[in-house]
């Protein structure tokens, strides 16, 4: 690969690092072409970007990146997918529920959600478990809203007793 090509690939990865908040770096060593092709499918109807990259151009990326991936260094060893995402927890979903993981591959060998670094495979229920800006404010909408819907409900009931009591008053002979 000519140096031109390199140079392209990584920068090329860097806009990625920059424009993806959330990626992992998943071991797909043993997938073949099928299986490769069917993780590419899922990824891409969950709205994430997998690329396949040498480990080298994906180091030398890291290195130009503002932030310090130093902790990730040890993990690029073998084949590796980097999978991008704008929420954290949906490539963990997609890994964990995949018919793929059943076999083995591919495993989880680090990722970056939430600023924070992953390290294992271990850490993938915990990366699942992580909670999406959309799921904590539907969360804290679905708080606020509880009281609210139980004063409402206080006050439609209270009115049917009113009207009720009203009702029987003005029926009543004098």
């Amino acid at each position: 690969m000519k140096k031109e090509v390199k140079d392209t690939i990584i920068v090329d990865l860097g806009e990625k690092i920059k424009k993806y908040p959330h990626f992992y770096l998943v071991d797909v060593t043993g997938l073949n072409a099928e299986a490769t092709s069917s993780l590419r499918r899922k990824c891409f109807n969950q709205e994430i970007k997998m690329v396949v990259v040498k480990n080298n151009l994906l180091h030398k990326a890291f290195e130009a990146s503002e932030i310090d991936f130093s902790e990730l260094y040890g993990v690029l060893k073998g084949n590796i997918a980097v999978l991008f995402s704008q929420t954290a927890n949906v490539p963990a979903k997609l890994l964990k529920d995949t018919d793929i993981v059943k076999a083995g591959v591919p495993s989880l060998k680090a990722a970056y959600a939430e600023e924070g670094f992953y390290v294992g495979a271990d850490k993938l229920e915990e990366l699942a478990s992580i909670k999406s800006k959309n799921e904590v404010i539907a969360d804290i909408i679905a708080l606020l809203q509880s009281p609210a819907k139980n004063v409402v409900s206080a006050l439609q009931s209270g009115a049917g007793t009113i009207h009720g009591v009203l009702k029987t008053l003005g029926e009543r002979p004098e």
